[in-house]
């Protein structure tokens, strides 16, 4: 889909004005400068539908052609002649349109195809238009988008690879389509980064009809040879026909012989480039180069650097998380804040670990090139500061013109771009370390000075002496507890130290500490005559425990000191433990249902799969993909959404075996890894296990929902012994059991289609 239906969304709720006048004509339209286009002037014009999508058209009116926002639900084939009747919008690339109003004046045939060249499809020059290519086959692939099935074909034409999206599926057409000669007839759509820049060509086919197969492809793909995997460059052939381009722009950042970041207004680019002499950050500079598409982003590759003589500073972008997040500001540069979480250097990069509002991005500073032995030491900066850091916005994959968040990092050019704004809090380790420190150095400055006290104070200052030693001590185990604490030693092993430590402090009373769970670290005494209590504290509501210590007379001394200090040693061993455990467990479970997230899935899967070849047995993979979930999403809103996943995961869970695992692959797509089974009857049972459990609607707020889903078994070894091949005969077999479905409009309290389970390919 060329835009979506969220920026329609957007773009009905704006308040732009309107011009008084309207225009009549595809071409006055067309002619509309960007800044002219979003304001949202009037249109009333006809033309011809060549291409419709849920939420959008394509038309065309002689040699023009424009892309034209829709309401869901409009049924309109190529060929129909329209009214249209809206507003004009830009969002970045060309002029579009909302419509307000269309009205089909007859049924007739599409506009004439043009045959096309890459150049004119990569240059824009045929956008939206109708038109015929000739390419070759390289891939071909089946998609699903909610009910709709489609071909997604790549294809290669003379001057480079385009996309195209085909409406329908036949598998007599897909099989031994690829290599082929096809002529493919669409519309020509774009696809584009997060700042709306052309990044490649897609063709919307709205038929198979479309597709006509000129020539087969060569021999069947079982038939190739098996290649090494070191030897497949063997075959390797390119014939790039590129032209160079020459840009200009302020550098912001710059790795000598590597790559360098150019910026000009708003626009940025990534220039890879062996150029190694030394550059000023602000020098404008023209690259010269080839451009290609890395990663979904604009890059200029091979490019030489030839200096201007101006210089020219470029001001940072101040911005959140939120704000860097949607990429529309990739490879600009920006400054932002975050509060640091770990500093680490490593033999090419030094990489700050920032949190802003529960998420994390990097601040990294290169240094590839430079000697371990000369390197400068690493910026210090306290974890839990605040810094500000300035630096190039990087997208780490891909690039999403919704807005959707794309993970990124910040390249610093300096530890100055690193600024810290405000200091941690007083409560931490760093702090402790500090204040030992100048404890210690007070500690020997009295034990100097007692030295040195003539004959007549020897017996103080022996006595003196003595108490350094013991304070000394007791200096020494609580810096090994901090270390153990920084460490992440077993966290039962630190509190016995610290029980230990109170108890040397007490002069061997005994002490003991009894956590929250009812857990008791310690030896207590059987029959003390005094028991002194200190509450651990706790940063939250949570109870952590107390810590307890017993004496057989009333003479308790400074047990309150001693006992405070156990007690904050404690809290700092089990907050800091906490804050692992929670990070560990965001890393592996899903966060919206709290199950398997699908790294952790994998990870599963893999072991299960090694366990499996070494010991002989039989288990199962059920793949589970919900039917008309977006039906929810559109009709009761995607907070509803989430809430039917959270229940549906719940009620699959508890229908489990024990030993069975429940992750979430994504979206609505969820996987069950069966343990050991005697064969595919076990695994059948799972499933049919998990099919009932939507037999009762689920009450989400004010909203009954019938939910079904599909079902997909493999069985290993049968179907796969790798992770990819169980997955992939799992989905193959979810998919065949949803096609038998009949499409279904979801309404509150309609009973939904029944649930279907298919099993693996290989298991019939």
């Amino acid at each position: 889909m060329r835009h979506g239906i969220l920026a329609l969304a957007m773009m009905m709720a704006s308040s732009a004005l309107a011009s008084t006048s309207v225009l009549s004509s595809l071409q006055a339209v067309e002619s509309l400068t960007g800044a002219e286009a979003g304001q949202g002037i009037p249109v009333a014009f006809r033309a011809t539908v060549v291409y419709c999508e849920e939420g959008g058209l394509f038309v065309q009116e002689g040699d023009r052609a424009i892309y034209v926002f829709t309401q869901p639900g409009l049924h309109l084939v190529p060929g129909d002649r329209i009214l249209l009747q809206g507003k004009t919008y830009f969002e970045g690339f060309r002029p579009d349109v909302v419509s307000s109003s269309i009205t089909v004046l007859a049924h007739g045939s599409p506009p004439r195809p043009v045959a096309a060249t890459f150049q004119q499809l990569i240059r824009a020059q045929l956008d939206c238009r109708r038109v015929t290519v000739r390419a070759q086959v390289r891939s071909a692939n089946v998609f699903h988008d909610g009910d709709h099935v489609g071909l997604y074909l790549q294809l290669l034409m003379d001057g480079g690879t385009i996309a195209a999206n085909v409406t329908g599926h036949d598998p007599s057409l897909l099989a031994g389509l690829l290599d082929s000669t096809v002529e493919v007839t669409g519309a020509v759509a774009g696809k584009f980064d997060s700042k709306m820049q052309l990044t490649g060509i897609v063709l919307e086919v709205q038929q198979l009809s479309d597709v006509k197969v000129l020539g087969r492809g060569g021999r069947d793909l079982q038939s190739l040879p098996v290649t090494p995997m070191d030897q497949i460059l063997s075959v390797y052939d390119v014939h790039d026909r590129t032209q160079r381009v020459r840009v200009r722009g302020a550098i912001t950042w710059y790795e000598a012989g590597a790559a360098l970041v150019l910026q000009s207004g708003g626009k940025s680019l990534w220039v890879t480039t062996q150029y190694a002499d030394p550059l000023r950050i602000g020098d404008v500079v023209d690259a010269t180069g080839f451009p290609d598409v890395r990663n979904g982003a604009l890059n200029l590759n091979d490019a030489t650097i030839q200096r201007t003589e101006s210089w020219t500073p470029v001001s940072p972008v101040p911005g959140s998380w939120t704000d860097l997040a949607p990429g529309k500001l990739a490879f600009n540069l920006v400054s932002t804040t975050g509060t640091v979480l770990a500093a680490v250097r490593t033999a090419t990069q030094d990489e700050y670990v920032l949190d802003f509002q529960d998420h994390l991005f990097s601040a990294i500073l290169r240094h590839p090139d430079e000697d371990a032995s000369t390197l400068a030491p690493m910026k210090t900066v306290a974890v839990g500061s605040r810094v500000r850091v300035t630096g190039v916005c990087v997208p780490q994959y891909g690039s999403d013109p919704l807005g959707a968040p794309v993970a990124f990092e910040i390249l610093v050019r300096s530890f100055d771009d690193v600024q810290a704004i405000a200091r941690p809090s007083a409560l931490n380790v760093s702090n402790l370390i500090r204040a030992i420190t100048v404890l210690l150095v007070v500690v020997i400055v009295i034990a100097a000075w007692g030295w040195t006290l003539k004959s007549k104070v020897q017996r103080q200052a022996a006595a003196m002496a003595r108490r350094v030693a013991a304070e000394a001590d007791l200096e020494r185990r609580r810096s090994q507890i901090l270390e153990e604490i920084n460490a992440g030693s077993p966290l039962p092993e630190i509190l016995g130290r610290i029980v230990s430590l109170v108890s040397f402090t007490l002069n061997g009373a005994p002490c003991w500490c009894i956590l929250a769970d009812g857990t008791q670290i310690g030896l207590a005494d059987s029959r003390p005559s005094t028991v002194i209590r200190q509450e651990i504290p706790s940063r939250s509501d949570q109870r952590h425990g107390e810590i307890l210590a017993g004496f057989h007379s009333q003479a308790a001394g400074n047990a309150p000191e001693a006992l405070a200090m156990g007690s904050w040693l404690a809290s700092l061993a089990i907050e800091t433990r906490g804050l692992y455990s929670d990070l560990l467990h965001r890393s592996e479970f899903d966060l919206l249902t709290d199950i398997h997230n699908r790294f952790s899935l994998d990870k599963l899967l893999d072991a299960t799969i090694e366990q499996a070849r070494h010991h002989g047995f039989v288990f199962g993979l059920v793949y589970i993909d919900f039917d008309r979930f977006k039906q929810i999403n559109d009709q009761f809103g995607h907070q509803t959404g989430d809430r039917f996943l959270q229940a549906a995961a719940l009620r699959m869970k508890s229908h489990l075996r024990p030993g069975d695992t429940l992750g979430r692959l994504g979206g609505d797509e969820f996987a069950v890894v069966v343990s050991r089974v005697s064969g595919r009857s076990g695994v059948e049972e799972v499933a049919a296990r998990l099919e009932r459990c939507f037999a009762e609607p689920f009450v989400i707020g004010n909203a009954t929902l019938q939910g079904s889903a599909s079902f997909g078994i493999a069985l290993y070894p049968e179907d796969g012994t790798t992770r990819d091949t169980l997955l992939h005969a799992a989905d193959a077999a979810m998919y065949l059991a949803k096609q038998k479905k009949v499409p279904d409009t979801l309404k509150p309290g309609d009973p939904a289609v029944r649930s279907s389970v298919s099993e693996g390919a290989t298991g019939g």
